[in-house]
């Protein structure tokens, strides 16, 4: 009997797990998919940004939770009220989708991010740290996306390879390369700049005179510089991404 090395290179190849890099495009496509952020889902451009801010109730469970807050909370000037409107409207979210069993996973993160903002803020005294984890996560995703794109695996092409069903074959296509990559750094400038222009104001209410404007503001500010500026990212997003692999199919690449 003699042995074909070639014949058992490829089983044994067959057999191998996923490397760290297809492991980690996978769970951050999948992760974009259930999302609503799959290119090749939607025809419409429109429909994926519709999708990925989840309709009109993601984007009341999006802003009511932060508004309620800021409205009860310039109203009476009362916190444990303000932050019993704030957890209470992400409660009767999630309460609504599961009853409807629809996926509750929108609702239960925002539910969560409430009480964790709510349980900060009873500590403090401070009204305005019930935005600390909004900071915080601006921060985590900004800082992610600047080191995925200067180390060569941006997250966008992470996970749009998945998506497209490439894996992490895109980085053997500069041009690829180069779009994921300023994909990528334009999340971060997102996440960034939203952190530039909150960050001063919360650390203005440190001062006890200074609380009550800086939450109506950081309230204002966090609407303002959520959706409206995510939706337009996301059309971007998506059409590179669908350029890119049009392109490739139309060129054989």
């Amino acid at each position: 009997m003699t042995d074909e090395p070639g014949h058992d290179d490829k089983k044994s190849t067959s057999l191998e797990p996923p490397s760290a890099s297809e492991a980690l495009s996978s769970a951050l496509g999948e992760a974009a998919r259930r999302a609503g952020l799959d290119p090749a889902k939607h025809t419409s451009t429109g429909a994926a940004v519709w999708s990925a801010m989840g309709g009109w109730r993601g984007i009341f469970e999006s802003v009511l939770p932060s508004l309620l807050f800021v409205v009860v909370f310039t109203t009476t000037q009362e916190l444990i009220p303000a932050l019993i409107a704030s957890v209470g409207i992400a409660v009767v979210f999630t309460i609504i989708r599961l009853v409807q069993k629809s996926p509750p996973s929108a609702a239960i993160g925002g539910l969560v991010a409430a009480g964790a903002a709510a349980v900060l803020a009873l500590i403090t005294g401070n009204p305005s740290d019930n935005f600390v984890p909004g900071l915080l996560t601006n921060a985590g995703y900004g800082l992610a996306m600047l080191v995925s794109a200067l180390v060569g695996w941006p997250i966008i092409g992470l996970a749009a390879g998945y998506l497209m069903g490439e894996g992490v074959a895109w980085r053997n296509d500069r041009r690829k390369r180069r779009t994921f990559f300023w994909l990528t750094l334009a999340w971060a400038a997102l996440f960034f700049a939203r952190l530039a222009v909150q960050l001063p104001i919360y650390l203005t209410s440190l001062d006890p005179a200074n609380r009550e404007s800086a939450v109506a503001l950081l309230g204002t500010l966090k609407i303002a510089m959520g959706l409206p500026l995510f939706a337009p990212l996301v059309a971007v997003t998506l059409l590179a991404v669908r350029a890119l692999y049009v392109k490739t199919r139309a060129t054989g690449s």
